[in-house]
């Protein structure tokens, strides 16, 4: 299986209804929607994106599903904060009758995910920023995975702006400003 996760993007610092409802700035919605277009772009996307209920990796979620033109992400209570490798294996294990699957969810979970899944640990400086995207080639027992990619969202922009395609919509120079 191929695993991707994206780190949901940049959202507000506070809401009155609490960390779960804290929401996705301008700045996480662009982040959100380039990694989509750059996905699709390249046709790269994932067969189902999966996501947690927290409002911000929702709106990340719904964001990039709508920039790759793809249906509407799942919302699965497991990748809420605090998400262990093991429960994520466990969960995934569902889910493997797809080649492509993308989680979107939060830090540290994201990072430890990563650092299980290639087997390394013990304060590695693997870190997940927020709409970050990354890509393992994971085998279904999970251990022995192969990082193919981890995209900080800079990167996503020059690629972006990069890629030929019709995103004149975006902006100045074909890409997201």
């Amino acid at each position: 299986m191929d695993l991707m996760l994206l780190r949901h993007g940049h959202a507000e610092d506070f809401n009155p209804a609490g960390d779960a409802a804290r929401a996705l700035t301008e700045r996480g919605i662009k982040h959100s929607r380039r990694a989509g277009r750059v996905l699709r772009l390249l046709d790269a996307r994932p067969e189902v994106v999966l996501t947690s209920p927290r409002t911000r990796c929702v709106e990340t979620a719904e964001a990039f599903c709508d920039a790759a033109e793809m249906p509407g992400p799942v919302i699965q209570a497991w990748i809420n904060c605090g998400m262990s490798p093991a429960t994520a294996l466990s969960e995934l294990s569902a889910f493997r009758d797809f080649g492509r699957v993308m989680l979107v969810g939060h830090e540290p979970d994201l990072s430890g995910l990563v650092e299980y899944l290639l087997g390394v640990g013990g304060g590695a400086a693997i870190e997940v920023k927020k709409g970050a995207l990354v890509e393992l080639d994971m085998p279904l027992s999970g251990r022995g995975s192969t990082l193919r990619c981890l995209v900080p969202p800079k990167l996503m922009r020059r690629a972006n702006r990069a890629i030929p395609g019709d995103l004149s919509a975006d902006g100045p120079r074909g890409g997201l400003a």
